[in-house]
């Protein structure tokens, strides 16, 4: 855990309880979490973002955080290690989440890779690598593939370099959104259709005051998101027609974590009948947080 972490929980602790969120009844309500399994490979040493498979039932696809090379590793929700996809061609600078959606091909669902980390505030611009989903043998273990079709979408701020963690696929738009890692959290959007041969600046469509956002997820129908931190997560719902960011201005819901070492991944389960957690670190517990019975039919 990094120098000034307990000092932030505590702090963080004490702006929750006097801030405080909306009242329970007005919110989804999710059980506490339980553990579902663990990272079994030990080369998935730093899992940075987390996203549930669009195309092949009960996978996870996980990365590394920056420093690695550009592998994408799917794997089971009991944390078995199913296959590790190469994406070449690509660098990996500092990829800190991913989103999975719809993209250029109706017929395609695509993994949308966020090299969007910058813990200085110096890179030029960020990317966002989107790569056609592959199929996964589920009953495979530890099978190897080169994914050698994709596409870089390259952002820039348009009020100068900051660090991010948070990646959203909007599955209604096809908008991309980025999310920054500052106390006054900024969100950021580039629409549909994004270029792929030249820069875009992104327009800056909203801000939160989360503390540290760390990760999020949109889920497949587009009806909720979630964003986390280390030590608390926010759900927003989405009514139809409401664009992601006029989502963000509406009521915020505290939903429960367990305390992970370095929590920085979370995503919906592909039913969108719950989430699913993971931190960074060797052999970490992957947590699955299902939404109460009496709350998923409403």
């Amino acid at each position: 855990m990094r120098n000034g972490t307990v000092i932030y929980l505590c702090v963080w602790l004490v702006v929750m309880v006097v801030a405080g969120f909306v009242r329970g009844g007005e919110c989804p309500k999710f059980d506490g979490g339980r553990k579902v399994g663990s990272l079994q490979a030990a080369v998935i040493r730093e899992a940075s973002g987390l996203s549930a498979s669009a195309k092949n039932r009960g996978v996870l696809w996980t990365h590394n955080d920056r420093g690695s090379t550009a592998r994408l590793y799917a794997i089971s929700t009991e944390g078995k290690l199913l296959a590790t996809c190469t994406v070449w061609g690509v660098l990996a600078r500092d990829w800190e989440d991913i989103a999975i959606g719809p993209g250029p091909d109706p017929n395609t669902e695509y993994l949308y890779i966020g090299d969007i980390g910058d813990n200085k505030a110096k890179r030029d611009s960020i990317a966002v690598h989107r790569v056609p989903e592959p199929e996964i043998d589920v009953n495979s273990v530890g099978s190897t593939l080169r994914l050698k079709e994709f596409e870089t979408i390259k952002l820039r701020y348009p009020d100068g370099s900051r660090n991010a963690e948070t990646l959203l696929l909007d599955p209604v738009t096809k908008d991309i959104y980025i999310v920054s890692k500052e106390s006054k959290t900024k969100v950021y959007r580039v629409g549909y259709p994004q270029s792929t041969n030249k820069v875009t600046t992104m327009e800056q469509v909203g801000t939160i005051g989360l503390g540290t956002a760390v990760g999020g997820d949109i889920s497949r129908d587009g009806s909720m998101i979630i964003i986390k931190g280390y030590f608390s997560a926010s759900l927003w719902e989405r009514a139809e027609g409401q664009s992601v960011a006029e989502a963000l201005e509406g009521t915020r819901c505290r939903i429960p974590l367990i305390l992970e070492l370095q929590g920085e991944a979370i995503c919906f389960d592909a039913e969108e009948a719950g989430y699913f957690t993971v931190s960074e670190h060797k052999h970490q517990p992957i947590y699955y947080f299902a939404r109460k019975a009496n709350e998923k039919d409403k």
